[in-house]
């Protein structure tokens, strides 16, 4: 129905918890959309021109409309949507706890306590989500050209034995994930099916980072 919305940027506003809320001035209208709390670090100041890409959303007793910074996030949101047991809340959730490119890897993969680290979602939910989106977001990455900035990235299994070594050794879940990611972006040791190789150098990196 509105694929887009440019306008100027009238105030941005946290409404709860991580729920926030830009209004768009566009000709003279001022639009109330939901957006990622990803979104708003990333918009220009108070009186600037932004672009949203929105998605409008029609519930029984309410209408609201949510915008994204891109064309790949507001349609990842709305694959997500359609999820059984998915809302709008939690699909951001999702958005604002992985990012695109981290969210759209645990699915085709299969990694389920990634998906499990957005608050709200169990491991009964993400497995739920990686069955029913793996196949579609795996040929949608491609057919948008997306799986062309994304690594292979280790498998669950590697993620889960490196997860398990780094945090008996003391490392906290958010180095671990900054590490992972680091790692991945070794062609060499992105195409390595050996856990021991990923631990090595998730090590070497975060020797470097923390130490």
């Amino acid at each position: 129905m509105i694929a887009y919305l440019k306008g100027t940027i009238a105030s941005i506003y946290k409404v709860s918890g991580n729920r926030w809320t830009l209004i768009l001035e566009v000709n003279s209208l001022a639009y109330e959309l939901q957006v990622p709390s990803n979104l708003v670090q990333q918009l220009p100041e108070i009186g600037a021109t932004a672009q949203i890409f929105t998605h409008f959303l029609i519930r029984e007793d309410q209408a609201i409309l949510y915008g994204f910074g891109s064309t790949a996030e507001r349609d990842l949101f709305r694959q997500l949507i359609s999820v059984s047991g998915i809302g709008a809340a939690l699909a951001i959730a999702l958005l604002d706890t992985l990012g695109l490119p981290d969210l759209v890897q645990a699915i085709v993969t299969g990694n389920i306590r990634a998906l499990a680290k957005t608050p709200g979602v169990g491991n009964k939910t993400a497995e739920r989500i990686a069955l029913e989106l793996k196949t579609k977001l795996s040929q949608w990455r491609t057919e948008t050209g997306l799986s062309q900035s994304i690594p292979s990235g280790p498998s669950a299994a590697i993620i889960e034995d490196v997860e398990m070594t780094l945090l008996a050794l003391g490392y906290t879940h958010n180095e671990v994930s900054k590490a992972i990611k680091a790692v991945s972006e070794d062609s060499l040791i992105a195409k390595s099916k050996n856990a021991e190789d990923w631990i090595r150098s998730a090590i070497a990196w975060l020797s470097q980072e923390v130490g």
